[in-house]
């Protein structure tokens, strides 16, 4: 099989790790990550502050062109949100997570979830689809407790203008690898 090259040089694996979000801009994104860096969260500067779309989901390699042409599809038929995070949730006890709600906006995410995991992207999920962002995850009660109370005032209002593709890297980083604006084939 021939190799594809990965952005910025090297070359892919027979299979990667992928995953769809939706990136959460400046300056909130940066200040979730420190919050989220703030409470101890080991994975917190490892994450871009997103969405998610798609989780986690390992792909052949020789699939990616399918899967890129299957995303820049998606995107063409769905045009730009307006999206307000706002506020805390968590889904404790089953999971060890605190987030910031997607107050308006959520609506548009389930629609286009539901579109990027169809296809060569096809897959189920280990939990119903929530759209949110994480603020902390994994740390013990007391911290989740502090991190919930700071994220109850979070407020950020923006337009979405679509996507991110990204990889996770053997060093254990999510990295951004393509980008999709909506109303573009």
């Amino acid at each position: 099989m021939p190799s594809r090259s990965l952005p910025g040089g090297g070359d892919l694996p027979e299979a990667v790790t992928i995953g769809v979000s939706i990136t959460v801009p400046e300056p909130y994104g940066s200040a979730i990550q420190d919050a989220r860096d703030g409470h101890g969260d080991p994975l917190a500067r490892s994450i871009p502050t997103h969405v998610t779309l798609l989780p986690p989901t390992e792909v052949p390699c020789e699939r990616l062109p399918d899967i890129e042409k299957h995303l820049s599809a998606v995107a063409a038929e769905h045009a730009v949100f307006p999206m307000l995070l706002q506020g805390s949730g968590t889904f404790r006890p089953v999971s060890p997570v605190v987030f910031i709600r997607v107050e308006e906006g959520a609506q548009e995410c389930r629609v286009l979830e539901a579109a990027v995991r169809s296809g060569p992207l096809a897959r189920e999920l280990a939990f119903p689809y929530h759209p949110h962002v994480t603020v902390a995850h994994g740390l013990p009660d007391e911290v989740l407790d502090a991190a919930y109370e700071k994220a109850r005032t979070f407020h950020a209002a923006f337009d979405v203008l679509g996507f991110c593709l990204s990889r996770f890297d053997a060093d254990e980083v999510w990295r951004p690898w393509r980008g999709y604006l909506f109303g573009q084939g």
